[in-house]
């Protein structure tokens, strides 16, 4: 390169390969861009080219967190109902007590005669609707009310669930029926509701009454105070599923006071309450009960119209 002139530009040298280096604006101005050959002067400037915004990915979401090992069990079922109620174990004992104690005063008041279809009808029915009443008023009182604490909803799935499990229960309880009959003797499989109705015959109201009691009505009251009021409160004591579903059985077989016919009901009761620990809602159990109900409350209902021989 050649020393600078006394004006500011660089005189013409020449390099190792020969070739001669463009020359410099004059100081203090600006430089003259030019399209010109390679020896015109400055090249135009590159081009830069834009730069966009990267693009902006969707959130993504989450999966809810699981529980940590030991600390609970699966996920409750679509429509479980929450337990904050604030009635607990307590309250069904209140119930539990009013049943029997109706029911015992009942049979005091009838006790030496000779029972009617109707006094029968009644005796079989106060009871039941009372402590079911009772139940629902604990709800609206100490808790969120019959659906929120008892799970006490309609739904068309919970019918389907209900069928499922009553006639795949009776596909189990009634081979199971028949051995029992066999081990222990056919006196002591009957029913005290069949007992109490034993040689007694009823006009066609009457006896559709009693039909609808045993079919539909015991079953309502029943999963109500059992798989609801109880289930309740003990699925309010622990997290663990299978509690409330192992007590309630237990206790629903004891408490029908057949002492004869417990193990039969532990069988009986397995599938009513294995729809309502499936589905978290008492409607599936309700229909459950209902269809195992199903055969004894016809064959009652025959036996008072005299369609076949006495129960």
């Amino acid at each position: 390169m050649g020393a600078p002139d006394g004006d500011g530009t660089v005189a013409s040298g020449v390099a190792s390969g020969g070739a001669t280096a463009p020359a410099l604006p004059p100081a203090g101005s600006a430089p003259s861009w030019s399209t010109g050959g390679p020896t015109g002067g400055w090249a135009d400037p590159p081009t830069v080219p834009a730069m966009s915004a990267p693009p902006v990915s969707p959130p993504v979401s989450l999966p809810a967190p699981r529980p940590a090992p030991g600390t609970g069990s699966a996920a409750p079922a679509a429509g479980a109902p929450r337990r904050t109620h604030r009635w607990g174990l307590g309250a069904y004992v209140l119930v539990e007590a009013l049943f029997l104690g109706v029911s015992g005063l009942i049979g005091a008041l009838f006790a030496g005669g000779r029972l009617s279809v109707p006094v029968l009808i009644v005796a079989l029915t106060v009871p039941t609707v009372l402590a079911a009443g009772v139940t629902l008023l604990i709800t609206w009182l100490r808790g969120g009310g019959p659906r929120a604490d008892l799970g006490l909803v309609w739904s068309w799935s919970d019918v389907r669930t209900g069928l499922a499990y009553g006639f795949g229960g009776l596909v189990v309880t009634i081979p199971v029926s028949l051995l029992y009959a066999v081990v222990v003797g056919p006196d002591r499989v009957g029913s005290a509701v069949g007992d109490a109705f034993a040689g007694l015959r009823a006009g066609p109201l009457a006896a559709v009454a009693v039909g609808l009691v045993v079919v539909v009505v015991a079953p309502v009251c029943e999963e109500i105070v059992y798989r609801g009021l109880l289930w309740g409160a003990v699925e309010r004591r622990t997290s663990r599923p299978w509690a409330p579903f192992t007590v309630t059985t237990l206790l629903f077989a004891v408490a029908h006071l057949e002492l004869s016919r417990t193990p039969l009901l532990l069988v009986v009761a397995l599938p009513i309450a294995l729809a309502r620990l499936r589905t978290g809602r008492l409607g599936a159990s309700i229909v459950a009960h209902q269809v195992n109900n199903l055969l004894p409350g016809l064959a009652l209902v025959a036996a008072l119209l005299g369609l076949i021989p006495a129960l």
